[in-house]
């Protein structure tokens, strides 16, 4: 069976086409019925995922060609869910490295290529989206050549076969000069590429766990590949640790298979298929499942530590259970506690009070998405500004360190420089890339880039594009100040008026527009000057029976300023809080009444 299964990863940097080549893999190979109404980016199946139109979790996928099954594993390309892509390779033979043919290798490329060969698996390169205008596909070529050789990659891996594609047109060639039909020369050359699995003879059922969910019919299920061995449905199995410490014994009461993207039930299962089952309750990923006989463990890479945090408590604003129907602290540990077991990237603990719990990940994104699906889930919540995690060594204090790399135009690259100094960031490297952009490389403290991804934004005029993946920790790089200007704070309750926004523009740009519903300490906009303010929204015009020349004018709003999670959650200081409900996210002082700020300012000191 395992000589007809070719088990490979698809890897690239966020946006360069992974999950539009697969939807069009799995058509092309028969996968579905020519009548058969397929959504795009089939394998995004999250609603975050569609909206945002980024892969958040690693799902495998399974197709059939010329009699060989055809395991696909589609992968994030965001540096957040990097966690995700480094166990995924535990499950595959080969990879696919995609690269955009303007863009070329970025900072994830990177990342991902470094894992995958470090594990021996040979890539097969595809530069993609080839019809694009600002395409340079041979001198892309060259640097992917060059981000192997500055990974150590060996003889074997260097030589790579290279193919062009438009995943989104569906063809592939290995030659520009030939027809662009369809897909079946990268199906073929996996087949030709790619090893079957190596499967040891006559050894005991041992899989590796590698990625952990939960289903509402078959509770916590494991997906891994069978590394020896065969099982059957019902077979007794333990689970142990990478110490080989024996975490739990139990009992296959499932065992399915990928077929497309479902999962179909099956009997038995053998070496080299990826599977995945269900009846164990305390198992996690990285842990080996195998027959009671085995004592040694898989080896697997460790969980990576989570470089950032946030503190989520109960929403206790003057508004709060207005929208949501989930507002209780027990309501909230529960649904942290669940997370926590199936998302291993994240780490969760509780304040001694039992009424805060701090969560960690590995970046903004990843914190974002979490409390974005539990406000869809009916949550009311306060969260506040992500903190780093430092870590203690020899006595010496260490910090996170992101490598930065920016793609902007020639013109803005000085602001761009003198922001990132700013941020204690390091400049590593400064080149042209064509088309009168720079590709600038920093090494910069996380600290420093909380935030950062706005002002960036505005500095480049919108055109810049910043990628952010992990580096290392290094020694504290000193004190980073916080947002420079100080917040427009309302000082009282009630419904915004257009009147009084209108006479107060001038102050700063505003968060809120004309009958918005608003709170005494909620932050309505963001002073001009660096100190706080607090202000009056709800003043209304004083009507009178007398006209008075000049007084009558239209009142012309600017349109407020527009924020997403992640952008507010990175906004805030350490003395706000941001406001997270169903419907709504409102940013607030910690302390709503003006006289606890001044005591609470005065204690700080």
């Amino acid at each position: 069976m395992s000589r007809d299964i070719r088990n490979i990863a698809i890897i690239a940097h966020v946006d360069h086409g992974k999950t539009t080549l697969i939807d069009n893999l799995m058509k092309q190979s028969g996968m579905f019925r020519d009548n058969q109404k397929v959504a795009e980016r089939v394998m995004d199946s999250g609603d975050l995922e569609k909206e945002r139109g980024i892969t958040i979790l690693a799902k495998p996928t399974s197709i059939q060609w010329k009699d060989t099954r055809i395991n696909i594993i589609d992968t994030p390309g965001h540096a957040d869910f990097g966690g995700e892509v480094e166990r995924v390779l535990h499950m595959a033979d080969g990879v696919i490295l995609l690269t955009d043919a303007a863009e070329g290798p970025m900072p994830q490329t990177k990342f991902v290529l470094g894992k995958a060969l470090k594990q021996g698996l040979k890539p097969i390169v595809i530069i993609n989206k080839i019809d694009r205008p600002d395409g340079r596909p041979e001198e892309v070529v060259d640097e992917v050549f060059d981000l192997f050789v500055s990974l150590d990659a060996n003889d074997d891996q260097l030589d790579f076969p290279i193919m062009y594609a438009s995943g989104r047109d569906g063809w592939c060639v290995d030659d520009l000069s030939k027809p662009r039909d369809n897909l079946y020369p990268l199906l073929d050359l996996v087949l030709d590429h790619v090893a079957p699995p190596n499967v040891e003879e006559g050894k005991p059922f041992a899989m590796l766990a590698t990625l952990l969910d939960s289903d509402p019919f078959l509770g916590r299920c494991l997906t891994g590949r069978v590394l020896h061995g065969s099982a059957k449905v019902n077979e007794t199995v333990k689970a142990i640790d990478l110490d080989g410490n024996v975490v739990e014994n139990g009992r296959l009461t499932k065992l399915m298979m990928f077929d497309g993207t479902d999962r179909v039930p099956v009997t038995e299962v053998n070496a080299g298929d990826i599977i995945c089952i269900a009846g164990l309750t305390d198992a996690t990923v990285s842990n080996t499942i195998c027959a009671p006989s085995v004592s040694v463990p898989l080896q697997s890479t460790p969980i990576d530590p989570a470089t950032m945090s946030i503190n989520i408590t109960v929403n206790d604003s003057p508004f709060a259970g207005k929208e949501g129907s989930k507002v209780t602290s027990t309501m909230i540990r529960d649904r942290l506690m669940a997370e926590a077991e199936v998302n291993v990237a994240i780490t969760y603990a509780e304040s001694d009070g039992k009424d805060a719990f701090e969560i960690g990940g590995r970046g903004e994104l990843q914190l974002g998405v979490l409390i974005e699906q539990m406000r869809r889930e009916g949550f009311e919540m306060t969260v506040s500004r992500p903190k780093v995690v430092f870590k203690e060594e020899n006595g010496e204090r260490l910090e996170p360190i992101e490598e930065v790399t920016i793609d902007v135009d020639s013109e803005y690259s000085s602001g761009v420089v003198d922001s990132m100094n700013r941020r204690k960031g390091e400049m590593q490297d400064m080149r042209e890339s064509g088309a009168g952009k720079q590709r600038i490389v920093f090494l910069a403290p996380s600290r420093g880039l909380i935030g950062y991804q706005s002002k960036f934004m505005t500095d480049t005029r919108g055109t810049g594009v910043m990628n952010r993946v992990f580096h290392s920790y290094a020694p504290y790089k000193g004190e980073v100040g916080q947002r420079r200007n100080g917040a427009l704070i309302s000082m009282d309750t009630g419904m915004a008026v257009a009147y009084a926004i209108f006479n107060l523009q001038d102050r700063g740009s505003m968060f809120i527009g004309h009958q918005t519903q608003v709170y005494e300490g909620m932050i309505v906009g963001e002073h001009s000057r660096e100190n706080d303010l607090e202000i009056n929204v709800l003043k209304g015009k004083k009507l009178t029976n007398m006209r008075a020349s000049g007084t009558d004018d239209a009142v012309n709003l600017t349109p407020p300023r527009k924020m997403s999670l992640e952008d507010m959650m990175a906004y805030i200081n350490d003395d706000e809080l941001l406001e997270v409900t169903p419907q709504s996210l409102r940013l607030r002082k910690f302390h709503l009444c003006p006289h606890e700020r001044k005591k609470a300012s005065r204690a700080a000191g």
